[in-house]
């Protein structure tokens, strides 16, 4: 009866846990490894597709499912086992990789061959993906399934996603037993739309996320304690939107397709009806993706079962949720394209949630250098990403080439993010009645997991752990767990990031005059084409204007 983690360990992304359990091969998650994560533990599957019996799947957001196509490929025969709703995200956002692993396939392919190498293969393509889902069984919340041979496993809503799970799994190996519950994303507290998530009383091991294990979300200044109302949700964004007409501009919202686009529209309907924008009764809403409306579709017809009371008294009303007289959806290219020509304010909801692709950036081109227009960010904006430089203040980006400055407001919605904070995470796990023998602490990085690992371990004294990728245990012999590792708190980890940072920028001094120097000597080059022109031009301009930034921020003399 063994244990083994292929990823998400000391990672964020890439969810793939397999158990061994009397001759049978169960896999929990095959979640697509993203951003260092991949580049750590490559998109391979570590293992043997063919050998592995069930697939059980939390949700469908894709780094907990972006590999089952590949694991179809690669000659699974097995049974996946998850939510109908989970089921019916997965058919539309695999099928939606699978296409965006055909796009950079082709990309990287034309490169290759330029360079006089081969082709490269998509990792599977959409057909791949529409395979993939005959394997698929739909599966009940609180039903407890027979697998084979005294394994049992039970879905419980975990509250993260239309769908989403917690997994209990019982297992038998001859005389011995052993109860394994797998957190999967635990979701935030009264949140639209969705359940707040259900807590689990028993289990010999956990197996859980820590994504915001060293943080607490910020909320709304009029919310009160730990739970903050739709209202109050509803009147942060009312008075955003209200104040961005006024000036005569634009609301761009970058959003995730799956879950924050559809919760955001459920504000907006509150907003319409309740006239929280006394001086805009009808406001003007557009969904500008085309899996952003395929998912909005997905959560109008999964309903019963799913959604939180609030939710199901409108329904009982006649009044869907998410859908209201002044919502636009947007599939067509040319659509998308009028919007950047409308002269009346508008609210625009378009992908990616990190700015990083899709519709959006042809949005933000067309509004980050208006005064009068908001960007509002709803959710996570990983470091790297074009969503993190405008969050944290860039004067200017990049954007397809050209440099774009930013005099628009920007600006966060608080409250709504989809997973628990560390206060929810601690909440969860304390409503185990017995202590587990152990909690292995997976979904977060390398400062983050182990760090939670230890907080568990000092403020509720039960035995934790945070396993790194490949790590292996036999939860029959007790006497092999892993001790508790000590970790320097999340706050002195950072400072130390700060230090080295400041090194880093110390010793890259001397490497800054030498940019000026090559810039300035570029600049005066002669007969230099347009191209290198408009990107010099650029770099000078972005670098000039950093500088003059910091001057004004900090009060001092760089002359």
């Amino acid at each position: 009866m063994n244990i083994t983690f292929f990823g998400a360990a000391q990672q964020v992304t890439g969810s793939c846990t397999l158990i061994e359990c009397a001759g049978k091969y169960i896999l929990v998650d095959c979640g697509l490894p993203q951003g260092n994560d991949e580049q750590e533990s490559g998109m391979d599957l570590p293992f043997v597709a063919s050998s592995i019996d069930y697939l059980l799947l939390t949700h469908a957001h894709i780094d907990h499912s972006g590999r089952i196509p590949l694991l179809i490929k690669d000659g699974f025969k097995g049974k996946i086992l998850t939510t109908a709703a989970t089921v019916d995200l997965c058919e539309i956002m695999l099928a939606d990789s699978g296409y965006i692993q055909e796009m950079e396939a082709e990309w990287k392919s034309r490169k290759s061959r330029r360079a006089g190498r081969g082709g490269v293969e998509p990792l599977y393509t959409v057909e791949d993906a529409h395979e993939a889902m005959q394997y698929f069984e739909p599966c009940e919340y609180e039903t407890i399934i027979d697998l084979v041979g005294g394994i049992k496993v039970r879905f419980v809503d975990a509250g993260h996603l239309l769908g989403s799970s917690s997994i209990e799994i019982w297992l038998k190996e001859g005389k011995k037993n052993r109860k394994l519950v797998f957190s999967g994303d635990i979701g935030n507290f009264d949140q639209p739309l969705i359940k707040d998530p259900e807590y689990i009383d028993n289990a010999d091991f956990v197996i859980m996320e820590s994504t915001y294990g060293n943080r607490l979300h910020r909320k709304p200044m009029n919310a009160v304690g730990y739970a903050v109302p739709t209202s109050v949700r509803a009147q942060e964004l009312a008075d955003i939107v209200e104040r961005t007409f006024l000036r005569g501009g634009n609301v761009i919202i970058p959003a995730f397709a799956v879950g924050r686009t559809q919760e955001i529209l459920y504000l907006l309907r509150v907003i319409i009806e309740n006239k929280l924008c006394p001086s805009f009764p009808d406001i003007p809403v557009f969904v500008d993706s085309p899996l952003s409306v395929k998912a909005t579709n997905v959560f109008a017809g999964n309903i019963f079962g799913y959604m939180d009371e609030e939710t199901m008294a409108l329904v009982n009303k006649g009044i869907n949720p998410i859908i209201f007289p002044s919502l636009t959806t947007i599939t067509a290219v040319e659509g998308s394209k009028a919007l950047n020509r409308r002269k009346e304010s508008c609210v625009i909801i378009s992908s990616s949630g990190m700015c990083e692709a899709g519709r959006i950036k042809h949005h933000l081109k067309h509004n980050l250098w208006k005064p009068e227009s908001t960007v509002l960010f709803s959710g996570f904006q990983a470091g790297g990403t074009l969503g993190r430089s405008i969050l944290d203040g860039a004067r200017h980006v990049t954007i397809f080439g050209e440099l774009i400055d930013v005099r628009c407001e920007v600006t966060e919605l608080h409250g709504i993010s989809g997973h628990a904070d560390q206060s929810g995470l601690v909440k969860w796990l304390s409503s185990f009645k017995k202590e587990p023998k152990l909690v292995f602490v997976i979904h977060g990085d390398k400062e983050v997991a182990p760090w939670f690992a230890s907080y568990v371990s000092k403020t509720l004294g039960l035995r934790a752990y945070a396993p790194e990728v490949l790590e292996h245990f036999n939860l029959l012999d007790e006497a092999t767990f892993p001790a508790a590792k000590k970790v320097e708190g999340s706050v002195i980890s950072y400072l130390r990031e700060l230090s080295e940072a400041v090194a880093l920028l110390k010793k890259e001094e001397s490497t800054l005059l030498s940019v000026v120097s090559r810039l300035e000597t570029a600049g005066k080059e002669k007969g230099i084409d347009e191209k290198r022109a408009v990107r010099l031009t650029n770099a000078i301009t972005r670098l000039a204007s950093d500088l003059e930034y910091l001057q004004i921020k900090w009060g001092v003399d760089l002359d």
